[in-house]
């Protein structure tokens, strides 16, 4: 059996010194204290190069703590993708505020930045593209319209640690930079974890104000206080992770490469970076027409897949009230409907790696064609494929 993500052969590489890292910081009451978590700030800044980090309770909070320092708030609108996890959405709205959705490039599987303008209205107030799968968005072109129509970049960075666009890492070019620590992360914690990045002074003034319970604010309100801070344990679980974030980087790349390699005689549409870009691999994904058909044969030959995202956020029936339907984001939709998972962690062995890409080029090799389209059944869209 090859799991699609084995963080117990992690564990077995790192587990000794983060047990004495979170038997020190419980042994030496730093629960409130902030030594772990300032220590982890000062490194993951001087990762990012960047000049101010502040870790946070998840990827989650970091997404909206970002937004409240950007000013967003009831009434605003905040331009970001469908494809992608649901909380940078969910934060969006927790501000107030209203997600408005453009598709995503056929070729990067990242923020389309022609469609952008587009969108923009009077209460457009900033943009938020996230970097999928561990690719970066074109973030040249998307700074170059924020600054022409005055809006802040909210980087969502929750899957690209370590990932560059133009020798710049993720969370360094926009206003914010937003990173989660979910333990299946490329840099994972053992539980929830998140950080906010920035190189501006101003901007990390407002989120370390946001963060900070003590300081006595004057009866000034205009900014809600968020209880968002990384728990002391978390911090020192990354803080031991750090020593090892680029050997684990470059393994995931080795890994791609190897996948690369053994679908290459194939018409399979795989990840692309752009040769300016270094991926992070925190999923390898593929296209296939005939995805579920494949998931179904990969689980019989003992492989374990995974699909990122199966139902793209506007046509989840949660968000239903924001009134997007089947057809508004195509390339959105399609990627939902072809998107298979292959297993890549640092720890997988060459013959695994083997045995994957050898499974899945017989799968792909094959490949008959079939139509595929959206439909709805009990009010939430499916995905059909017919031979």
């Amino acid at each position: 059996m090859i799991p699609f993500l084995d963080l117990k052969a992690q564990a077995q590489t790192v587990g000794s010194k983060i047990d004495a890292a979170i038997r020190r910081a419980i042994r030496h009451e730093r629960a409130t204290s902030r030594l772990e978590a300032g220590a982890f700030e000062e490194r993951f800044a001087d990762y990012c190069n960047v000049a101010c980090c502040r870790a946070v309770g998840s990827g989650t909070s970091a997404l909206h703590l970002a937004l409240l320092a950007a000013g967003v708030g009831p009434g605003d609108e905040v331009i970001t993708v469908s494809m992608n996890f649901v909380a940078a959405t969910a934060a969006i709205i927790r501000c107030g505020a209203t997600p408005v959705f453009v598709d995503v490039d056929p070729v990067t599987w990242t923020m389309n930045p022609a469609l952008i303008e587009a969108a923009i209205t009077s209460k457009t107030r900033a943009i938020l593209p996230a970097h999928l799968h561990g690719l970066m968005a074109d973030m040249d072109s998307i700074m170059s319209i924020s600054r022409r129509h005055g809006l802040l970049v909210i980087e969502d960075a929750a899957q690209a640690h370590g990932a560059s666009y133009k020798s710049r890492r993720a969370g360094s070019i926009g206003d914010f930079g937003c990173f989660s620590f979910y333990p299946d992360k490329n840099l994972g914690a053992y539980g929830e974890a998140g950080a906010v990045v920035t190189d501006h002074p101003e901007l990390a003034r407002r989120v370390s104000w946001l963060l900070d319970r003590t300081q006595e604010d004057e009866g000034n309100h205009a900014l809600a206080r968020c209880d968002h801070g990384m728990d002391e344990v978390q911090a020192a679980v990354l803080n031991v992770k750090m020593d090892y974030i680029e050997a684990w980087t470059e393994a995931r790349r080795s890994i791609a490469a190897q996948y690369d390699q053994a679908l290459s005689s194939l018409a399979v549409a795989r990840p692309r970076p752009p040769s300016h870009s270094r991926h992070v691999y925190h999923i390898y994904a593929l296209r296939l027409r005939h995805r579920d058909q494949a998931i179904a044969m990969l689980g019989r030959a003992g492989i374990g897949v995974d699909v990122h995202y199966p139902v793209p956020v506007h046509l989840q029936q949660r968000y239903a009230e924001l009134g997007y339907r089947v057809g508004d984001l195509p390339v959105s939709e399609r990627l939902a409907s072809e998107f298979l998972s292959l297993p890549i962690y640092p720890e997988m062995l060459p013959e695994q790696t083997g045995i994957v890409g050898s499974e899945v080029k017989k799968i792909a090799g094959g490949e008959q064609t079939f139509r595929s389209g959206w439909t709805f059944q009990d009010g939430m869209p499916r995905h059909g494929l017919v031979a």
